[in-house]
């Protein structure tokens, strides 16, 4: 039996502000051609299929499509919610999504109850475990004594091993999980899933079956031969520019775990930094091939340029996140009861734009700041200047 191990899908999440329905369109559909050109039987995705509790129409859309092609190349397709997801929402109508091949494992009580799938060696049993919330999963579980996500996590395992242990003619197992595993390496754009300070889990929790698709970390990464995270299909922070992402093609055979390939994934659009001054930045003819990535630029030019963003566009359309960096560090260090002391409300505007700039106004922008002034203070009830301190 080959299985594709995904997760992390985060469909609807954007970049720095830019939507990203297309990119995840892209790499959903090179899924779905790597399942039909590898014969693949089942799809595993650990978790966070949505980015948020409640999905916009748009990335249900894209979900939704991604999921029929996927079954449409001739795989049987098991999911667990992570964190991100509803679980309840997700799970809707589960029974009957099982009939077309679509096994949906989002509840507690549905834990222990494998997913039973067959090739010429027999049957493999295939566990979903949903993201577990730790306060609300010991009570779920029976066990209210358990603690932080070890606890409950060992629990939900001794369940699954137990129906193994009523199984004797089952000898293959798989599992999926959303969680933190101790090794494990994080990156920027994973939500925190610490309780009380504790969020990572041993490995050996998952001692007992031949493998275990984890998902929640968006790097690829291989804690033990049969214990791995997939990483997510797309980068999603800029910590995540030099991962190459992709998937684990996962073969079991007669005795159980027998390879394990990584096949990376296209990259529908690249991240890059870059630093410099405007000028630049705007004119060096060697950054012209980072027109169509994903860009996060910091600008060092002394004094922070007016309209920044705008101007980079212009040459980067990408570009999604700007940092000022003044070369040599800012001149000063203010606080606020020395910038206000004995100065007029004109001269602390002033002083503030200075401060955000790197240079004082100039003559232009001072008069602008008397006309704002002169403006507030008869808007004043008493007639009064307005007092900014």
């Amino acid at each position: 039996m080959r299985l594709l191990h995904t997760s992390d899908w985060h469909i609807g999440r954007t970049f720095h502000g830019a939507d990203l329905l297309a990119e995840q369109e892209t790499v959903l559909h090179h899924l779905a051609d790597l399942v039909a050109g590898e014969a693949v039987d089942v799809v595993l995705v650990a978790g966070d299929i949505y980015d948020r509790a409640v999905p916009s129409a748009e990335a249900v859309r894209v979900a939704s499509t991604g999921l029929r092609r996927l079954r449409e190349a001739g795989a049987e397709l098991v999911i667990t919610s992570g964190n991100h997801d509803s679980a309840a929402r997700l799970g809707s109508f589960a029974e009957f999504a099982a009939a077309g091949g679509l096994h949906l494992r989002t509840t507690v009580a549905g834990i222990d109850k494998p997913v039973l799938l067959r090739d010429e060696h027999g049957e493999v049993a295939l566990y979903g475990i949903p993201y577990l919330e730790p306060e609300l999963a010991r009570h779920a579980l029976g066990v209210p004594d358990a603690r932080g996500h070890t606890g409950v996590l060992t629990e939900a395992m001794r369940r699954i091993t137990g129906d193994l242990a009523r199984r004797p003619e089952v000898h293959r197992s798989v599992v999926l999980a959303h969680a933190f595993v101790t090794g494990g390496v994080g990156c920027d754009s994973e939500r925190t899933i610490a309780v009380g300070g504790v969020e990572q889990v041993p490995g050996s929790v998952f001692d007992g079956v031949d493998y275990v698709a984890l998902g929640h970390l968006h790097g690829a990464q291989t804690l033990g031969e049969g214990l791995r995270y997939s990483g997510s299909p797309l980068a999603y922070s800029f910590s995540e520019a030099a991962q190459r992402k992709s998937v684990w093609l996962v073969d079991l055979d007669a005795g159980g775990l027998a390879d394990v390939r990584r096949h990376e994934l296209p990259v529908p659009r690249r991240l890059a930094t870059v630093t410099g001054t405007l000028d630049e930045l705007l004119e060096a003819p060697e950054l012209a091939d980072l027109a169509d990535c994903f860009l996060s630029v910091t600008l060092t030019d002394r004094v922070r340029p007016v309209d920044a963003m705008r101007r980079l566009r212009e040459r980067f359309p990408h570009a999604v996140h700007l940092d000022w960096e003044p070369e040599g560090g800012c001149a000063t260090v203010l606080r606020y009861a020395e910038a206000v002391r004995g100065r007029s409300d004109s001269e602390i505007a002033a002083g503030f734009l200075a401060d955000c700039r790197g240079a004082p106004p100039s003559e232009r922008e001072h008069a602008l700041l008397a006309t704002a002034l002169e403006t507030a203070g008869k808007r004043d009830p008493d007639g009064q200047d307005g007092d900014l301190r």
